[in-house]
Formats: structure tokens, sequence, C-alpha cells
């Protein structure tokens, strides 16, 4: 019997109103009740694993409820993070500046704190990540899920959106979140989920950080940053995590994205089994062409998970559609190895969303319909 192609996404998934609230209560330090979010957000992941499992999606996810975006979450969980940072739009809507002015007014871009490290990092040991841990594995068993995942963010990604103002160098700075976020990554994968580790900082920094450098001098900063992310996930099963490279889940012109063709060998170079990769947008759908090419650089290990539906987008795509881009896939490295997946997340930041909630559960349910047709 052929074996399915398994579907998941890359995490972040649409919060209920009473979700965002509390969230923002809490990160505007207004007063809020402890247990009431604790069983909204709760309420609000066993909800979204029964609409992911009713979309027919495999590998599930809490959706990242509790957390105010996928990477600035860290300052609630470690010491050491105080103030805000100045932002920095990407170079390519820099370029656009009547688009950007667009965005600014129509409120499509997301308000939270980007603090920066100020202090020595160190585990403030409450119990956020067990309660994450906790609903979703809950929610798991309640809808006989048997694959689920967690995201978390990798120390390059934090690095990025928390500046550092008080170690010496930035490698010092690296050093320092890979050693801190170990116990976060090991305590995922110890309760019996798969890690997902968020790396926009290996192609979105290019455009938004390091659009000083040359794009051979960005590869040298994205290799240190992946041997940051190995040492922090050394010890770890392989199989168990996932990576997720990202230009920037926005709609955007994307001119100034790095190419996944001078991204390959560093994406390669992590020690996770599982690859997670934007291939259905208009500016990166072409590259399944990159993997075809480099298809005897692929290790055996490596599972490719391409985005075969867009998370910026509200037009639902036709199963038809997705199954042709799994089968670019297929027929690179065989079924076994190619799981379906979004090109990013649908919620990234609470509260803010391109795609409409209704339409993308469409969209995850189109996605395993077209994975079923392969």
């Amino acid at each position: 019997m052929t074996k399915p192609i398994l579907t998941t996404h890359v995490g972040s998934l649409p919060r209920s109103q009473d979700v965002v609230d509390m969230i923002f209560a809490k990160e505007n330090q207004q007063s809020y009740e402890q247990g009431a979010f604790d069983s909204v957000v709760s309420e609000h992941v066993a909800d979204v694993v029964s609409k992911q499992v009713d979309a027919g999606i495999d590998i599930v996810s809490d959706g990242e409820t509790s957390k105010i975006s996928y990477a600035t979450y860290v300052k609630d969980r470690y010491s050491g993070f105080s103030g805000d940072s100045d932002r920095n739009a990407p170079a390519d809507l820099k370029l656009f500046p009547d688009f950007l002015d667009r965005l600014a007014k129509s409120g499509g871009t997301p308000s939270y704190r980007r603090p920066m490290c100020t202090a020595p990092i160190t585990a403030l040991n409450n119990d956020d990540l067990t309660k994450d841990i906790d609903n979703l594995t809950a929610a798991m068993a309640a809808n006989q899920c048997q694959q689920g995942f967690m995201n978390a963010a990798s120390p390059g990604v934090i690095a990025l959106f928390l500046p550092n103002q008080y170690y010496g160098t930035q490698e010092e700075y690296l050093q320092v979140l890979s050693d801190a976020m170990k116990q976060e990554y090991q305590a995922i994968v110890s309760a019996g989920l798969t890690l997902q580790l968020d790396c926009p900082d290996l192609a979105l920094s290019r455009h938004m950080l390091f659009n000083h450098l040359s794009d051979d001098e960005f590869v040298n900063v994205a290799n240190s940053h992946v041997e940051a992310l190995n040492h922090a996930i050394s010890g770890i099963d392989s199989s168990k995590l996932r990576v997720h490279i990202c230009w920037g889940n926005y709609e955007g012109p994307h001119v100034c994205d790095i190419e996944m063709a001078k991204m390959f060998d560093t994406l390669m170079k992590v020690n996770a089994d599982n690859l997670l990769f934007e291939s259905s947008n208009p500016r990166h759908a072409h590259e399944w062409t990159v993997f075809a090419e480099r298809k005897h650089d692929i290790p055996d290990s490596k599972v490719l998970i391409p985005g075969v539906i867009d998370s910026t987008s509200n037009f639902v795509e036709h199963p038809q559609l997705i199954a042709q881009r799994i089968q670019q896939f297929t027929n690179i490295v065989g079924r076994e190895r190619v799981v379906a997946s979004s090109d990013c997340g649908f919620g990234t930041f609470a509260g803010f969303g391109a795609v409409a909630p209704d339409i993308a559960y469409a969209k995850l349910k189109s996605l395993s319909e077209g994975a079923a047709l392969v």
C-alpha cells in the first residue's frame, strides 16, 4: 500500500479575540486573572487542535496560542530583557515607501514590545512552557492525534528581535542564548513532541538587519547562527527536530529576499532532519528547482516539508495545484521523505494575520485534500 503524504503546517494559527485580549492585557501589564488566562488558552488550544484534525492535518500544534509572537515570547520566560528597541522595516518595503505608508495606516503591521537584552539572561523558571505542553498533549489525546509539534525560537531569531545591549559581542550573546534555550528545547522533546525551531534569521534577517552586508558576508553570519543552534540542540535526536526558514511572513514585494540557492548549504548544516521552507508564494515558488539541481547534496536523513499553500493570501489553493507542488518534491527525494505544509504561520503575531481565520482552516483542508491526491 502506498504511504500517504502526511500534512502539517508551520505552527501559529489564528487566536480568538478572548485570547488576544488576555495576551495584550498581560503584554501591557494591565490587570488580569492568571486563572482566567490559563482557562481561555486551554480551551482555545483544544479548539484549534480539533479544527486541525477536522481539516485533515496529521501533525498538529497548539497554534502558539499563549504567545504574543513566535520570538518575543522569550522575554516572558527569561530575565535580562527590558525597554524597547527600534523598529527596522525590511529593505524591500523601504524601496516602496507608498506601500509601506499604506501598511502603517491600515494597521497592517503588528504592535508589541520588543525589549533589548540589558542584563544577564537567566531562566525565570515559571510554568509557561509546562502549561503549553500540557494543553497540547491533552488536546492531542482528546482528538486521538498521534503526532504533534511545538514551536520554539532559535537563538538567532531571538537575537534578531531582542537585540543585544549587554554582552560584549554578538557571538557571546548567541552562545548565552543557546545555553539558555537548551532547557526549553529538551523539555518539548521529552514530552513526546517534535520540536520546531523557527529560524527566520537564516533568511529574513538578510533584508531586515544585515542589508549592509554582501550575500557572502550574510551567509557567513547565518552559518554562525547555525553553529549556535546546533550547540543548543546537541544531544537531541535529529529525527525529533524540525527547522523552519522563511523570508518574512508578510505580503510585500520581497525583492530583497536572498535566494534559496545561496542558503541551501546553510540549511543542510542544521542538525535537524525535518526542513520547512517557503515554496508556494510568488517569490519562492520556483525554487523547488534548487532542490532538484542539488538532489545529491541532500542528506538521506533529511525530510523536505515545503510550503504548498501561501500564508499571506486569502486565495484557497485548489487541491490539484497543491498535489502538483507536492509532486515536485516527491520526484526529488521520494514520497517517504516529503510532508506537505504551509509557507509560514497563520497567526505569527497575536491579533494580527493577513488570512481570515475561517479561510486559514479552509486552506488547511485543501492542503490535506491535495496531499491525498499524490
